[in-house]
């Protein structure tokens, strides 16, 4: 399973989630937050719950596509019947939106265990990924993640727009088109907090959707910076996310070559390649590299990015 592109689509709208399959996205989620208005949430629940009801029973067997929910935040009234209705079909997780704190991602845990049980679904197996950092309170606790000891906990993603509204920023990016301070600061704690505890880091969004040199320059900092997919709000920027977090030719080709020159002398620790050195730490980065597209498993991450020898 990959999981490089997550693509949100609206829960209220049949027509984009039937057209959500056959747009190349890893993973669909189906939106029951932000992208759907406050009168059409109930509706939302009743076609996102058919929806994965379909998608578990006719297109899992044969489709890479894995699918989550995002449900309202905790701080609303809306999240317990978000579950209810879409804990049936059995999506692999829960994405939390402005995760406060771990005890927001426990709350949640605690109630997927209850309704796991009536819905005759293995125990642990709904996964969570919080949105941290979209309040000042949120961005300064994201490393409490560390050490909070979550089984569930698939990986930490951020987001721009939250955090924006909070602190009432006039600006997302500094004179340089960079991230100003506030959001490079979340960004950075968001990629250690969940490289520590081995899950998944997702990129934020990319918010200008007909900015498609912008996304690839985004997509690609992102995997150089040691992400391991990011969020997408439109089909249109699937393509570019899957390509920059999929290694090149060349990428898997020097990745074999260095497993298996430790492969042939596993007494060394340092192996000469083409009058260079690699040393144990490139290894990992070459077994991920060949393993790119698989779930991370528990342990630190190693990011995906062109090795750089000397």
């Amino acid at each position: 399973m990959r999981y490089r592109s997550w693509l949100y689509v609206p829960g209220d709208s049949e027509r984009k989630l039937g057209r959500a399959l056959d747009c190349g996205a890893d993973v669909v989620v189906v939106d029951l937050d932000a992208s759907v208005a406050a009168g059409a949430k109930q509706a939302a629940r009743a076609i996102a719950a058919e929806w994965l009801e379909a998608h578990r029973h006719q297109v899992l067997e044969q489709s890479p596509i894995s699918c989550w929910v995002r449900i309202n935040s905790l701080d609303s009234r809306l999240w317990r019947d978000d579950l209810l209705a879409v804990l049936p079909g059995a999506p692999e997780g829960i994405i939390l939106p402005r995760a406060v704190s771990t005890e927001a991602v426990r709350q949640l845990a605690a109630e997927l265990y209850e309704l796991e049980q009536a819905n005759r679904l293995v125990a642990g197996s709904t996964k969570i990924l919080p949105i941290v950092g979209e309040t000042a309170r949120s961005a300064l606790s994201i490393p409490s993640y560390v050490d909070a000891g979550m089984p569930r906990l698939a990986g930490l993603a951020w987001g721009v727009e939250g955090l924006g509204a909070a602190l009432g920023t006039t600006r997302h990016n500094d004179q340089k088109g960079s991230w100003s301070d506030p959001f490079r600061f979340v960004r950075a704690q968001t990629l250690l907090t969940a490289h520590a505890c081995g899950v998944m880091a997702l990129e934020a969004m990319h918010g200008d959707i007909d900015d498609i040199k912008g996304l690839k320059a985004a997509a690609r900092a992102a995997r150089s910076d040691g992400f391991t997919g990011m969020l997408a709000s439109h089909p249109a920027q699937v393509t570019e996310i899957n390509a920059a977090f999929t290694p090149s030719e060349s990428e898997l080709d020097q990745a074999r070559q260095i497993v298996a020159a430790f492969d042939e002398d596993k007494e060394e620790v340092v192996t000469p390649i083409d009058r260079r050195r690699i040393d144990m730490p490139q290894l990992k980065i070459a077994k991920q590299i060949l393993g790119s597209g698989l779930e991370p498993r528990s342990g630190e991450l190693t990011p995906m990015r062109v090795l750089r020898t000397t």
